[in-house]
C-alpha cells in the first residue's frame, strides 16, 4: 500500500515537473525570459524587473505567466506579467533594470 502511494506521488510529481518544463520551453520560444532580472509590467503600466523562476515563488502568488506581487515603482500590490525583452526599447530596459524588487523568487 505504501509503495503504491509513493509511486503515485512520484508519477504526479513527474507530470507536474514535465508541465513546468514544457510551459517554460513554449514561453522562451515566444520571446519571454526567466531568471534573476526579468522585465515585468503591472496592470497600471509600471515597468520593473524581478526574479522569475518557473514553479518557484515565495513573495508572490503564481498564476501561470502572471503573478500577484509588490510593484516597487507604484508601491502597490498588483497583477504583474512577463514582458518580452524584444518588445522593449533600450530606455525601457534600462528603466526596468533600475527598478528591481527584492531578490527573492
Amino acid at each position: 500500500m505504501a509503495s503504491s502511494k509513493r509511486k503515485r506521488r512520484l508519477v504526479t510529481g513527474a507530470i507536474i515537473g514535465a508541465g513546468y518544463v514544457a510551459g517554460t520551453i513554449v514561453a522562451v520560444r515566444q520571446g519571454y525570459s526567466f531568471g534573476l532580472s526579468v522585465p515585468v509590467r503591472c496592470r497600471q503600466g509600471h515597468l520593473f524587473s524581478t526574479t522569475w523562476i518557473p514553479g518557484v515563488s515565495v513573495k508572490s502568488l503564481r498564476l501561470g505567466l502572471w503573478r500577484i506581487q509588490w510593484c516597487p515603482v507604484g508601491r502597490h500590490v498588483d497583477l504583474v506579467r512577463l514582458v518580452k525583452v524584444g518588445d522593449l526599447s533600450p530606455a525601457e530596459l534600462e528603466s526596468a533594470a533600475e527598478h528591481h524588487d527584492i531578490p527573492v523568487p
